[in-house]
């Protein structure tokens, strides 16, 4: 009996110490903070506690550049040139005459005695000075895209996202000057770099794929699309040369010449512009061939190579030719077979062909410019060239337009000789050029090429050096213009026009 008791009492008590134990160890395992004993057939191991967080470096993200916004009560001029008068009256005096796009403020309407319907604007003056006048009210919109030509009207001008300024590629207000392969591949870069710290040239354009094109570097895009394009190199290190150009705070632009390439149709015969009748290549004066810009095995080339010149250290990529050749008004379109397998017109093609490189070039932070005609930026159609100002800048982050005095026209801006004027042609050339920028949502910045050598084929031409630079320069700045490119094909600038920055 007394054994029975014994064996009944040492149950009990290893029932409790079961149960104990089965409750220390469900503490324990709700107690993250104290470590539990775990065991298995090899040893007992502490569980690793959980690695301490890492700080990570913050992320920076590029910040947009902000649709632009006019006032509610903001009007747009539609006709290309009306006069405002004194009162609202036809035969009123005329205070001022507006341009197609300038925007200006709505204040009043009335309608006169033969129920003609007036409105009253607020707006500046090319002298500065703020006035009232009255207009037609049919003369005005509220939407901009109604100055946009019917014909034109098949585009993207949607609001674009172009970015302020990439962490490592920040923008600069350049001050440039273009130079050659040959220029950038023998000792004249030194010179030219001297040059700029003397003066206050702060950037280079340089040629990466020229007239001709040829590459400045060997590129793989060349041996791939166009091998004897890198058979003209002059620079056999590039990253050398550009470490040089950085060293001396040199802001670096690429130029691509899109669309005259002799070396590429030379490869690729079926890609060139020829006669419907003859089908020889159709060449310009200088008797270089064009290629089509419908060609898009010529996109990706041309791409390529930016993405190099970029990798290479480039800051920026501008697109030069990035047109349709010169074809008279257009009567050249009846002679010429463009090779278009798309059906685009000449100014979708172009704008097309700019979007893909945006899409393709922004990923590596590069900013994209294009060249264009400098009275582009004043007629209101593309000039059978495929430039249509409002559909490229929409796209590009810089647009710019060739205002040499040279190129254009006597009495164009009813300049006699526009060489002889390079203010005069210059400042208007700018003014209608910011006026059109000003109708979209989201305009490149306006960069334009100006006149540094001299064109003795004009007749009634003069002589440019530091005066005639330094009056185009004077009349950018007259229209809110603060960046140039000097143009001279042998890199002979007038460095005295552009004197440091203080």
């Amino acid at each position: 009996m007394k054994y029975k008791k014994t064996v009944i009492i040492l149950f009990l008590l290893l029932f409790l110490v079961s149960i104990l134990s089965g409750c220390v160890h469900q503490i324990f395992s709700q107690n993250p903070s104290v470590p539990i004993i775990e065991e298995n057939n090899e040893k007992m191991t502490e569980k690793d506690e959980e690695p301490e967080e890492v700080e990570k470096e913050p992320e920076f993200i590029e910040e947009v550049i902000p649709e632009i916004e006019h006032p509610i009560n903001t009007v747009f001029i539609k006709g290309r040139k009306l006069n405002i008068r004194q009162e609202p009256l036809s035969n009123a005096k005329v205070i001022a005459t507006l341009s197609k796009g300038q925007a200006v403020t709505l204040i009043g309407e009335r309608i006169d005695d033969n129920d003609n319907y007036w409105s009253m604007i607020s707006f500046i003056d090319e002298h500065g000075k703020d006035l009232l006048g009255w207009l037609r009210k049919d003369d005005i919109t509220t939407d901009s895209m109604e100055l946009i030509s019917e014909k034109f009207r098949d585009m993207d001008y949607s609001p674009q996202e172009k970015i302020v300024n990439y962490f490592e590629n920040p923008r600069e207000k350049v001050r440039g000057i273009y130079v050659t392969i040959f220029s950038a591949g023998s000792n004249r870069i030194d010179e030219l770099i001297e040059m700029s710290k003397r003066s206050g040239i702060n950037a280079f354009v340089i040629d990466v794929k020229d007239d001709r094109g040829y590459m400045l570097f060997e590129t793989k895009a060349a041996e791939k699309f166009s091998p004897k394009a890198n058979e003209k190199a002059t620079v056999k290190d590039i990253h050398a040369l550009m470490k040089k150009l950085k060293e001396n705070n040199i802001y670096t632009i690429a130029r691509i010449v899109s669309f005259k390439d002799p070396t590429y149709t030379a490869h690729n015969t079926d890609k060139a512009i020829i006669y419907k009748d003859s089908g020889k290549p159709f060449t310009n004066n200088d008797g270089l061939i064009w290629a089509s810009p419908h060609d898009r095995n010529l996109w990706e080339y041309n791409i390529e190579v930016s993405k190099e010149a970029v990798d290479a250290g480039f800051n920026e990529v501008q697109f030069d030719y990035v047109r349709f050749p010169a074809s008279d008004g257009g009567k050249l379109d009846k002679l010429l077979d463009y090779r278009n397998e798309t059906g685009e017109s000449k100014p979708a093609t172009i704008q097309n062909y700019l979007k893909y490189a945006k899409e393709e070039l922004s990923p590596k932070k590069a900013y994209i410019a294009a060249d264009v005609y400098g009275l582009v930026g004043s007629v209101e159609d593309d000039m059978s060239l495929g430039q249509y100002w409002e559909a490229i800048s929409n796209i590009v982050d810089y647009i710019c337009p060739m205002m040499y005095p040279s190129h254009y026209a006597n009495r164009t801006y009813g300049i006699p000789i526009p060489d002889a004027n390079p203010y005069g042609t210059v400042y208007n050339s700018t003014k209608d050029s910011v006026i059109k920028n000003n109708i979209l949502k989201t305009p490149a910045i306006i960069r334009p090429w100006i006149q540094d050598f001299t064109a003795p084929w004009v007749k009634g031409y003069i002589k440019y050096g530091d005066k005639q630079v330094m009056d185009q320069i004077k009349a950018l700045e007259e229209n809110g213009i603060d960046e140039f490119m000097l143009w001279n094909a042998g890199n002979k600038y007038s460095e005295g026009a552009v004197p440091r920055v203080q």
